[in-house]
């Protein structure tokens, strides 16, 4: 394990809670989502262009290839923490659904649209998985969460940790 790693990240990987994001995909198909992962029914008229992305943004991963050459689709995330050592920076973050009858776990939390977070829909944040954002995969940021938010996510995947034992 990098030492450059965050406490929240050793935690991460130390407990095999670190995924790809294939299986973001896998678990949570956006064919379930209202943008169905479709670029054009996400995008602004005066949608800015990042290279750069923050912890508490919230972003558009793009497609993903399966090692069987199948294409998955696009999904939210919010950026949890980053290893800002490595070239290039590799982002880590948590799912967004639009998917409420997901909320019945209790890893999942309830996050409001707002004009902060831009969404269109009410959606939950999937805190008991982190999965690893390469920069080159994240089509747009879309949002912002506080840093109010990503400490509850924290929190959150922590005590998924001690109920897990």
């Amino acid at each position: 394990m990098k030492e450059e790693l965050s406490d929240f990240l050793k935690t991460a990987y130390e407990y095999g809670k670190v995924k790809d994001l294939k299986d973001a995909f896998e678990e949570y198909p956006v064919d379930e989502e209202w943008h169905k992962g479709k670029i054009e029914n996400v995008l602004k008229e005066n949608s800015e262009s990042y290279n750069l992305y923050e912890i508490g943004d919230i972003v558009f991963v793009r497609e993903y290839s399966y090692p069987d050459g199948k294409i998955g689709n696009n999904h939210f995330f919010v950026i949890i923490d980053q290893d800002n050592t490595a070239v290039p920076i590799e982002n880590f973050g948590m799912l967004v659904s639009s998917n409420l009858n997901k909320l019945k776990f209790k890893t999942n939390k309830l996050l409001e649209k707002d004009e902060t977070n831009n969404l269109h829909k009410d959606s939950l944040v999937k805190t008991d998985v982190i999965y690893k954002i390469p920069n080159e995969q994240i089509i747009f940021k879309i949002g912002i969460v506080s840093y109010e938010k990503i400490e509850e996510y924290r929190k959150s995947f922590y005590d998924s940790l001690k109920n897990q034992n």
